[in-house]
């Protein structure tokens, strides 16, 4: 049987560090994917793949495109959709000194782009 609907894993630990002020920045990260062709794959593999990326010295906006572009070189889904929510401890700690700030970037792939209802869904799952 193949799963063709939204596949989505919500609330995925992440850490990792600002490559600017070489501060931690950490929150959580929400993947959703559409398989083509029935080509799922093991859940723990998107949190590893996120875990890899975010070792490296990294800016939240990059990261956020490179989980997308790896889900879709790999998985080549009907789409895919990351949202990254993080607090960064160079703004709560130096600088603007304001703690519990919460960065949110997203990368929109393939019909989660071209589809309004898809991406809304997906939005309102990762809402709730």
């Amino acid at each position: 049987q193949k799963h063709e609907e939204i596949i989505l894993l919500k609330g995925i630990p992440l850490y990792s560090v600002c490559e600017h002020h070489l501060l931690p920045f950490l929150g959580k990260a929400h993947v959703a994917y559409i398989p083509k062709e029935g080509r799922v794959t093991g859940l723990s593999k998107l949190g590893r793949a996120i875990d890899i990326l975010a070792k490296r010295p990294q800016v939240q906006e990059r990261l956020t495109t490179q989980i997308a572009e790896v889900i879709m070189h790999v998985l080549r889904p009907r789409g895919c959709m990351v949202v990254i929510e993080a607090e960064h401890l160079c703004m709560s700690m130096r600088g603007l000194r304001k703690p519990g700030i919460s960065t949110v970037t997203s990368a929109v792939r393939g019909v989660f782009r071209t589809n309004e209802k898809t991406r809304a869904e997906t939005l309102s799952l990762i809402r709730s």
